[in-house]
């Protein structure tokens, strides 16, 4: 009996005019490069009528490359991180249609004909690319990796999609040198974590699905199986931060929308929350940098988003109830420049740096090679073989008594106090949305939506505070114009009339939602 490969890859998406940039300079800080060679590959795609391979994380294809036809069986075919990690049956095949009788692996063999059965297989799609690859080897331990730069197209039925990806497969060595492979290639250049396999690109192109642009990367909630250990909720936790951060990342390069940025900050908070939420079973010697790259890069798209929201709600929204004699031209404009020129400008020029870069895939390393591992901790072991629930409840439970520190004085907070409040309830948040599928949904919906109305009125409360900040947000010649002067004095007495009837409901939704029953408990 034979056994199969397990492929470890990095799949990546450039600029196709980046991508043809690294091509032809081909090497990467501390390995040697061999000489690149390059080929036509023409792959087909196998499946049944409903697909049954795809629902498995199977891919079945056989590939021409010159005259030789190879034929592979993939097993778990999904990308994390853009990290694939698939078992691999490879075996020569005499042309287009496939053998399954030459499966050496017994295993790969009995899985494929146990989800087939009686359905007839047939060809679902194809890819057709010129592929230009080099072998890397790392000077001081001799890890290998192949690198691989792919052009060329989809097609299904009479149409086709292009299709260009860069990928670092590990041929010797251990998993972390495909992550200092590509930060020694990339540099400065932005990339992507490709999202999809070739093969779920093809069933996806297949069925319809156009290439998405890039957008706004909004997170959804992590869904953790319940007796799950520690180590792994940790492991789902991050990808799900790493996702929306190295999405966002590009939404803020690709685009003025607004959103991009928010998201950017949420995911690096959402990353801080869950290094915080873990603590007890964590090196901080590994998370301090990450942490501290978080904050810096969350402190910056922080600025943006504030002068996002300073002009699109807080100057914007009285515009309407001002008298005819207040003009706000003048401030918007001046506004709108300094959000242009000055802070996204700071922003997207440190998200282009190859220190970004380095933070993003040093982020996936950890992610995805147990990078919180501590040789000297012997409890930690036991720690992350624990069920997630034991972590989740204590962690939980922590937070809230953070939140509830500051509400049993409410009534007497302090502008800043009230800040430091809404900061401990949004970590608390985003708790409830790592951990919130381990428990009964009929559970945790209350408190949540106590939560989101309670952190919707501090949030705008926190909003009222940054518009008293206006003056310093204008340029010097702006603050001695008095036509934006009496602009700036109408829009904070206007929020400021506001503040007060929302702060009356913020005591009601607190004392609502500290009576909620806590799911956790």
């Amino acid at each position: 009996m034979s056994k199969s490969a397990r492929e470890i890859e990095l799949k990546l998406e450039l600029d196709p005019g980046a991508q043809d940039a690294i091509k032809r300079i081909g090497t990467a800080d501390g390995f040697a490069a061999s000489k690149a060679v390059t080929k036509t590959l023409q792959s087909i795609y196998f499946d049944t009528p409903d697909q049954a391979l795809r629902k498995a994380k199977i891919s079945l294809r056989v590939r021409k490359s010159g005259r030789s036809w190879i034929q592979t069986a993939k097993l778990g075919t999904g990308v994390m991180g853009g990290l694939s990690t698939a078992v691999e049956a490879e075996h020569q095949v005499t042309g287009r249609a496939l053998d399954l009788s030459a499966i050496e692996d017994d295993a790969v063999r009995e899985r494929l004909l146990e989800l087939i059965g009686d359905a007839p297989l047939s060809e679902c799609f194809e890819t057709v690319m010129k592929r230009t690859t080099r072998e890397l080897t790392r000077e001081h331990d001799g890890a290998r990796i192949e690198l691989a730069f792919d052009t060329g197209n989809i097609l299904a039925g009479s149409g086709s999609q292009p299709l260009v990806e860069l990928e670092l497969e590990l041929k010797e060595g251990p998993s972390l040198a495909v992550f200092d492979a590509a930060r020694a290639l990339l540099k400065s250049v932005p990339f992507r974590f490709s999202p999809y396999s070739k093969a779920e690109r093809g069933y996806r192109f297949a069925e319809g699905q156009v290439q998405q642009e890039l957008k706004p990367y909004f997170a959804e909630a992590t869904s953790l199986v319940s007796g799950s250990t520690v180590e792994l909720a940790l492991r789902d936790v991050l990808r799900s931060c790493l996702t929306q951060i190295a999405e966002n990342r590009l939404a803020v390069l690709a685009s003025d929308n607004p959103e991009g940025p928010h998201q950017l900050r949420v995911g690096l908070r959402r990353l801080r929350s869950a290094f915080r939420l873990f603590k007890p079973v964590l090196n901080p010697a590994t998370t301090a940098p990450l942490d501290a790259m978080a904050r810096l890069i969350a402190a910056e798209a922080g600025a943006l988003r504030d002068l996002d929201v300073l002009i699109d709600e807080i100057v914007m929204d009285p515009i309407d109830a001002a008298p005819e004699s207040v003009a706000f031209d003048k401030l918007l404009q001046d506004l709108n420049a300094a959000r242009a020129d000055r802070t996204r400008s700071t922003l997207a020029y440190h998200l282009k740096s190859a220190e970004v870069n380095e933070f993003i895939l040093n982020l996936a390393a950890y992610t995805e090679c147990r990078g919180w591992l501590d040789p000297e901790n012997f409890d930690q072991t036991g720690l992350l073989a624990q069920p997630i629930e034991s972590l989740a409840s204590r962690a939980l439970a922590k937070q809230w008594k953070k939140v509830l520190r500051y509400g049993k004085r409410i009534e007497d907070l302090s502008i800043l106090e009230r800040h430091e409040m809404r900061k401990a309830m949004k970590k608390l948040r985003y708790g409830v949305e790592f951990f919130g599928s381990l428990y009964p949904r009929e559970r945790v919906k209350p408190l949540l939506k106590r939560m989101k109305k309670l952190q919707d009125i501090f949030g705008y409360l926190n909003d009222v505070a940054m518009a008293e900040e206006l003056p310093t947000k204008c340029s010097a010649s702006a603050r001695a114009d008095p036509e934006i002067a009496q602009a700036i004095g109408f829009v904070i007495g206007w929020h400021e009339a506001q503040c007060q009837a929302s702060w009356q409901h913020a005591k009601g939704y607190w004392e609502d939602t500290r009576a909620t029953p806590k799911f956790w408990a």
